[in-house]
Order: C-alpha cells, then structure tokens, then sequence
C-alpha cells in the first residue's frame, strides 16, 4: 500500500510539473493535476469492462494466435536463410 501512496504522489508531481511547463500557470497546472486523475479513473473503469467483455476476449485470443503464426513463419524463413548459408 505504501508503494501505490507512494507513486501516486509521484503521479500528482508530475502531472503537475508538466501541466506547469506547458501553461506557464501554477492554476492550470494544478487543475490539471486535479482533473487528470479523475479522468483517467473514469477511462480505466470502462477499458476494464471491455477488455473484460467476451467479444474483446475473443479478439484478443484471435489476435495471440495471428502474431504465433507470424512469428513462426518468421521463425521457418530464418532457418531455411540459415540453411541455404545465407
């Protein structure tokens, strides 16, 4: 728990610091600081629920299979390059 305190401190820090350096203003820095946070939470909340929804699995399960097959192929053009002394 100490860690997460922790990096979320260091999460606000930064989200100060830049919002500083690209506003010049310590008010909008800090809004950002603010505002951010809550946004993000709201985006993790429904990009759980999709990556959670069957049809996400499914695509992410079709997905692995494709980026096997790739590397396989991949993996068979290698050795016979390999093979030919190439």
């Amino acid at each position: 728990m100490a860690k997460s305190v922790a990096f979320g401190v260091v999460h606000l820090g930064i989200a100060f610091a830049v919002g500083y350096a690209l506003t010049g203003s310590v008010a909008m820095a800090g809004a950002i600081t603010l505002v951010e946070p809550i946004a993000n939470t709201i985006a993790h909340y429904f990009f759980d629920k999709g990556w959670e929804s069957p049809r996400f699995k499914a695509w992410r399960a079709r997905a692995a299979s494709e980026v096997a097959r790739v590397a396989a192929v991949d993996h068979q053009r290698v050795a016979a390059d390999v093979a030919r002394g190439g």
